[in-house]
């Protein structure tokens, strides 16, 4: 079993939440829950690789919080 972490947003205009794989090149889906959200990342993901194991663009490292005055 493949592991991949995904970053997720909510777009204010839709309300949708959006998902994507850092470095991953198509792997990135929207829905209106994060189970669906869930569910359509795996599904995009399996796809994608059946067409090969991807060479990722970038690696996930992880977040920051950044104090601006």
């Amino acid at each position: 079993m493949k592991r991949y972490t995904a970053v997720i947003e909510k777009c204010s205009d839709t309300g949708l939440y959006v998902g994507f794989v850092p470095g991953f090149p198509g792997a990135h889906t929207q829905a209106e829950t994060l189970d669906e959200l869930q569910k359509n990342l795996q599904e995009v993901i399996e796809m994608l690789l059946e067409d090969g194991e991807p060479t990722l663009e970038a690696e996930f490292i992880g977040t920051q919080t950044v104090m601006v005055n």
